[in-house]
């Protein structure tokens, strides 16, 4: 291990790196958008497309940046900067932290959401939204949730909470903060998993949205539903953005690069595919479509809630509580990783103390978050290139800076950096063997790099047709 890399932190076990590392491709996504994508793709055949591009593509790409982040020890632009020094192969790196700023602006804004429903539910008031219609009392989520979000002052409030408590962590540390807390919110969430599954599969007419998940419907698989898989199996891993850069230049030298990304990918695997256990039944039980992306989780899931268990408020209590509480531990989990993108690029260029870079990132944050929440209430109307800045961020990440920001990590491993270099961290300066070492390169260098393309060339056609 490099002399410098105890001043910077490191990880302190492999469990560590493993927990932290998932915790960061785990996130809102896998909860609500992969039902979504699923719903739209068939199910079961959406499922096997999604896996096989998770191996193909994703982990590849993540391996990519675990050599680079560990070989040299440094943020994600600093890590360019000393692999390609005076190159610009440092864009890749500059994306990288200008995405982890955005993301970190817009995510907070529906984590903030998160964390309102999540508080709503432990006060048993998630239930109580009761309006009339037709001189009948009913529950109008959709628009108790539009209320909500139109607020100019409540979001942005619960934004600053969320961020508070994402910059805790990050400002305690490596070892001390994300690590910990990792080892303490990844298990937590895993177990609030298995008990929704339960719930879940008890309940009356489950046994259709278990079909639905297990039994292909290969009469939906479009070249749409192929790309949707292939978009969904790279953005579920968050990796493009350079996060996993930064976790890895805290790696110790013992750590098995591929190995890791194996079992991220199979936890972050395993979460998306149990929250369709979670979702499918539920909603099949009454008769609801799971295809309404954030309404999902803020509209569709609390009536949902309300119609299963009317009959059985404690019930009902508990499933919608750990329901959020899981949604607002993944939101977490993901969103301690943007932040220490920014954070750890602000400490080593400007030589900031942890806590002094930690305060500039969430109060930037703060700030772009707000913008991105009053753009659904007072400043609908205010855009910039036809979209309100909550969409703009959002655009500008998943569709440019993450497709191209895989692409040029995996051409920088694959094509640039010397073999020999390569080779040695992936097995650990040769006191590993990797029996898949040349597959692997060939994922790297050719499958990853072209699977990428095709999603970009694919987000960007619509554009070319508007021209």
């Amino acid at each position: 291990m490099q002399s410098g890399n105890a001043a910077r932190g490191s990880f302190g076990s492999q469990l560590g790196v493993i927990l932290a590392s998932a915790g960061s491709a785990v996130g809102l996504g896998n909860i609500w958008r992969f039902p979504t994508e699923v719903g739209k793709g068939g199910g079961a055949a959406f499922i096997l497309i999604y896996l096989g591009f998770i191996f193909l593509i994703a982990m590849p790409v993540m391996i990519s940046e675990f050599i680079i982040g560990r070989s040299a020890r440094s943020n994600a632009i600093g890590a360019f900067q000393k692999l390609a020094p005076g190159k610009l192969w440092v864009a890749a790196g500059i994306m990288g932290v200008l995405g982890g700023f955005l993301v970190l602006s817009f995510y907070s804004v529906v984590a903030g959401w998160t964390l309102h429903y999540t508080i709503q539910s432990a006060l048993g008031q998630l239930q109580g939204l009761q309006t009339t219609v037709n001189g009948q009392q009913t529950t109008d989520f959709a628009a108790a949730f539009n209320a909500f979000v139109s607020d100019p002052w409540q979001p942005i409030l619960y934004i600053a909470v969320f961020l508070l408590l994402t910059h805790l962590v990050v400002a305690r540390g490596i070892r001390h903060g994300i690590e910990r807390y990792s080892k303490l919110m990844m298990p937590m969430l895993l177990a609030i998993i298995v008990l929704l599954v339960c719930f879940s599969l008890m309940m009356p007419g489950a046994s259709e949205g278990i079909r639905f998940l297990l039994k292909p419907d290969l009469s939906r698989v479009t070249p749409e539903v192929i790309l949707g898989a292939m978009g969904q199996a790279f953005f579920s891993l968050s990796v493009g953005l350079g996060c996993l850069v930064t976790y890895a230049s805290y790696f110790n030298n013992e750590t098995r690069l591929v190995s890791s990304a194996m079992n991220v990918c199979i936890i972050d695997t395993m979460v998306a595919v149990l929250s369709g256990f979670i979702i499918f039944p539920t909603v099949f039980s009454v008769g609801i479509a799971p295809d309404a992306g954030p309404g999902l989780v803020f509209i569709t899931l609390p009536n949902v809630f309300l119609l299963t268990f009317g009959e059985m408020p404690v019930a009902g209590y508990i499933f919608s509580l750990l329901f959020y509480v899981l949604l607002l531990l993944a939101a977490l989990t993901s969103s301690i990783s943007m932040h220490e993108i920014c954070t750890a690029f602000i400490s080593e260029h400007f030589s900031h103390s942890r806590k002094r870079a930690a305060a500039i990132v969430t109060i930037v944050c703060l700030v772009l978050g707000s913008f991105c929440s009053l753009s659904f209430g007072p400043w609908q109307e205010v855009t910039i290139f036809g979209r309100g800045f909550f969409d703009l961020f959002d655009y500008t990440v998943t569709k440019f800076l993450m497709p191209l920001g895989g692409l040029l990590i995996t051409v920088f491993v694959g094509w640039w950096l010397d073999r020999k270099l390569v080779e040695g961290q992936l097995t650990n300066d040769g006191s590993i063997s990797i029996r898949a070492m040349k597959p692997l390169l060939f994922l790297i260098r050719w499958v990853a790099p072209i699977g990428i393309l095709v999603i970009f060339l694919n987000e960007l056609f619509p554009l070319f047709m508007m021209n």
